[in-house]
């Protein structure tokens, strides 16, 4: 099993906060049965900064200790971004980090409570230089679960999607679970990750929110967000099928 989305690294954001938690952190990972984890620190949120050369030199560090404690787990540099206006000027000045740095895909966060005008716009230009733009966590998005048309737009674009396995299991809340429900259902998201910052606060939930794809959606559907990591990290082309609209349903003759 592979993992897109975690903070593994030590010392950097709000994940690990030492190399002891990292260590921690992968050996619970080797018990989901997770193999490949791609480590993906915070980047201008208004809290961290990560660079593409740091994070690079961290990963490296980090395979190493991997080496050395015997733990049979791959760590892919990665980066999460909170998007800007300037992204693919700096994308082709070098200073962001694509998914495993293969220049083919790249992590775009949004803020929580809303989705800058410019957003179709950068979604759009991040295409036109090659780069496919997954968009984490859209599901805890209060804009996208008010309007989920936004969405919609931005992955009929071309646009996909990265939910949280915690968001799949429920422990967001149940209208954050219910949205997630919602985008699997609609194919409006091509991914699940763990997200993971610590083994208890923050966990994998990757195992359960996989079981509960199946139970709910079948074993077609818990498949393709499974074999979608690794053709990722292999650089291919993902699994989707054609976007769907979410409708509202009426209440007494209103929305």
């Amino acid at each position: 099993m592979i993992d897109l989305h975690s903070h593994i690294l030590p010392g950097i954001d709000d994940g690990a906060k030492d190399l002891e938690e990292s260590v921690q952190l992968a050996r619970e990972a080797v018990k989901q049965g997770i193999t490949k984890m791609i480590a993906t620190p915070h980047h201008r949120n208004g809290s961290y900064y990560n660079s593409k050369d740091e994070i690079l030199k961290a990963v490296d560090l980090l395979n190493e200790e991997m080496f050395l404690e015997n733990i049979q787990l791959e760590i892919y540099p990665g980066q999460e971004t909170r998007i800007y206006k300037d992204m693919v000027h700096d994308i082709e000045l070098g200073e962001l980090l694509s998914l495993n740095d293969d220049d083919k895909y790249i992590f775009v966060e949004l803020p929580s409570n809303h989705v800058p005008r410019y957003t179709n716009q950068l979604l759009f230009d991040l295409q036109l230089i090659g780069l496919k733009p997954i968009i984490v966590h859209p599901e805890r998005n209060q804009e996208f679960i008010e309007n989920p048309e936004t969405l919609y737009q931005f992955v009929k674009g071309g646009a996909l999607t990265q939910v949280t396995a915690a968001s799949v299991v429920g422990k967001f809340g149940k209208k954050i679970q219910k949205f997630t429900e919602q985008l699997i259902e609609h194919h409006q998201t091509h991914f699940v990750a763990s997200d993971v910052h610590h083994v208890i606060r923050r966990g994998f939930y990757l195992n359960e929110a996989y079981e509960y794809i199946d139970q709910e959606f079948g074993t077609k559907w818990k498949d393709l967000l499974l074999k979608n990591p690794q053709r990722l990290i292999e650089g291919k082309m993902i699994y989707y099928e054609e976007p769907q609209r979410i409708k509202r349903k009426k209440i007494f003759g209103i929305f």
